[in-house]
């Protein structure tokens, strides 16, 4: 299901009222934000796993080298 431009400009339409002229701005930059977020979020699983097993493989090391 898509979203037509009559849809979107409704849309806008009630949030402007619901909103108001000053904080509209404020509210796109803020939903900006999280979708940028959310999208990092989404990617960084991968990364944080390999993070991870090189703190385990340095604190394994460390303990070897303590005894």
């Amino acid at each position: 299901m898509r979203i037509g431009t009559n849809e979107l400009l409704i849309i806008l339409a009630v949030a402007l009222l619901i909103f108001g002229p000053k904080n509209l701005p404020k509210l796109g930059k803020m939903f900006g934000k999280t979708i940028n977020g959310f999208k990092k979020g989404m990617e960084e699983p991968e990364e944080s796993d390999d993070s991870e097993e090189k703190a385990e493989k340095k604190a394994a090391k460390k303990d070897e080298d303590e005894e």
